[in-house]
This record gives structure tokens, sequence and C-alpha cells, in this order.
């Protein structure tokens, strides 16, 4: 599904946002599925619905509320994605990251990623919170990247370097941030599918022979846009249901939703500290 984004079509999107709010945000967060509640706590916010701007695409999934919040938390001028698209409702990755350039557009600096995830690692447990070292993107490995298609140069160079997609610094942050609330933070490798569907008992033990900690249908192709472009990356994985390796359970969205509640306070808590250390 080759349809690409133009840079008219991103600037497009950022002036409408710009006629709609006087802050000027330096950090984006984008949330993932039962992590909403996030967005709730952001002060003297600006809503701005993703139907209202021209280019975005519309999320179509429960658990994803489909807005902008844009405002204040922890005094950082925030950007914050309720809900975010995926590659499996029917857009192409171009389309789906159409976001991230608009934050590069507007003169973010970072992005904290969240998203909830399979615990593919044995030692992982459904409510746990994990820290994204590296990430594993079979969907951009298999020609699905979102930087195919022609370069903007305005963004990014044509072969950007992924060895540090993830911020070091940051994670460091989060790491102290964790220790000090006494949260306990897993850290491990993120693996990127296209979902929808769930992964087999296969598809699993494949993951875990290739070195993933956790897998979800997100993440690594807003990374990929974001590091294009030179911004810091920080990035969560909610663990909302053990991985089955044996075929002895179900998965279901209704379980990921529910997991949630239960990881969005330490998520919300970490990403708090973060914030008040820039």
């Amino acid at each position: 599904m080759n349809t690409y984004v133009t840079l008219e079509q991103i600037d497009e999107a950022a002036d409408a946002i710009r006629s709609q709010t006087s802050y000027r945000p330096r950090v984006g967060l984008i949330l993932g599925s039962g992590l909403n509640s996030l967005a709730d706590s952001v002060q003297n916010a600006d809503t701005i619905p993703f139907g209202d701007l021209p280019n975005w695409p519309i999320s179509t999934v429960h658990g994803h509320a489909g807005r902008l919040v844009i405002g204040e938390l922890e005094g950082q001028s925030v950007f914050v994605m309720q809900g975010r698209i995926h590659f499996y409702e029917g857009y192409s990755m171009s389309q789906i990251t159409l976001p991230v350039r608009v934050m590069l557009r507007l003169g973010l600096e970072m992005m904290f990623v969240t998203n909830a995830a399979g615990g593919i690692n044995p030692e992982f447990e459904p409510g746990d919170v994990m820290l994204i070292t590296d990430n594993l993107n079979l969907v951009g490995m298999t020609g699905a990247n979102p930087l195919m298609g022609p370069n903007i140069e305005e963004l990014g160079p044509r072969f950007p370097d992924m060895s540090q997609s993830y911020d070091k610094e940051l994670m460091a942050e989060a790491r102290k941030v964790a220790k000090e609330q006494d949260i306990s933070l897993r850290e491990g490798v993120y693996c990127a599918l296209s979902g929808p569907s769930f992964e087999s008992p296969a598809d699993l033990r494949f993951l875990h022979m290739a070195g993933a900690d956790a897998v979800g249908m997100s993440t690594a192709p807003e990374v990929i846009v974001a590091r294009h472009g030179g911004m810091r990356v920080l990035g969560l994985s909610g663990i909302s249901n053990k991985a089955n390796l044996d075929g002895s359970t179900i998965t279901t969205h209704e379980e990921v939703i529910e997991a949630g509640k239960v990881i969005t306070p330490k998520i919300e808590t970490v990403i708090r500290g973060v914030l008040r250390s820039l």
C-alpha cells in the first residue's frame, strides 16, 4: 500500500494544530492501548480530535480515544496523542507515522512512546512495566518500513542510523525514577509485528529465540521516524498478558485494556519523574 505522505500534507496538519493552541510543546507522548488516562493529568489542556485535523489518520480501535491533548505536565509543555494509529487498521506506514512527523515540524525535541505488549520473557508478569532498550522491527524487516518511498530531506537523511534508537540518558533517568518510587522496572527488547491477529505459539517461540522480551503491534515505526528526524526517544511497554508459548491460553483485547488500569499509574509515575528531570 504505497500511500506516501508529502511534506505539504504534514505541514497542513502542523499549521492546523498551531492555529488551535498557543503551546509550543517540547515533549510528545504517544499513549498505547488502555493507557489513555494519562492524558487526563495534562493541565490547562487544548484538546483536538484527530478528525478535526487535515490528513490525520483516524484511530478505529477500542481503547484509543483518538485526540490530541496539548498542555502542561510536570512543568513541561507536552503534546499527547491519546490513542495511536496502527498499520493493521489499513493505513500505510507513511500515514500512521504522520503524527510523529508533525511533532518534528512543530519543533518537539523528544518523544515518549508507550504500548501494551505481550510478555515473552518468562519472568515477566501481567502488570509489569518494561523499559524498551531496543526493538526488533519485524514489520520493517519484511518490507513495511515507514521511511520507504521518497525521502523528505527537510526531515532527515535517506539512510538514518538506528544503533541508538532509545536515548541512554532518558533511560537512565527512567531507571532512577522507578527506583526512587519503588516501581519494579523490567528491561528488554520490544518486537513489532503488524497484527491484528495475536501471535501463534510458534510465532512466540520464534520471537523468544530471536531475543524478544515483549511483543506488540506498534512503536517501532514511530521510533524510526522520530530518530530519522533527530528526536530523542524513551519507550515503555506495559505487559498486559503473558505470552502463550504452548497454546494453553487465549489472549483477548479486553484483557489488554483491563491490564492497562494496573499499568497506567506505574507508567505515569515514571513519565512524570522523567519530565521533572528535564
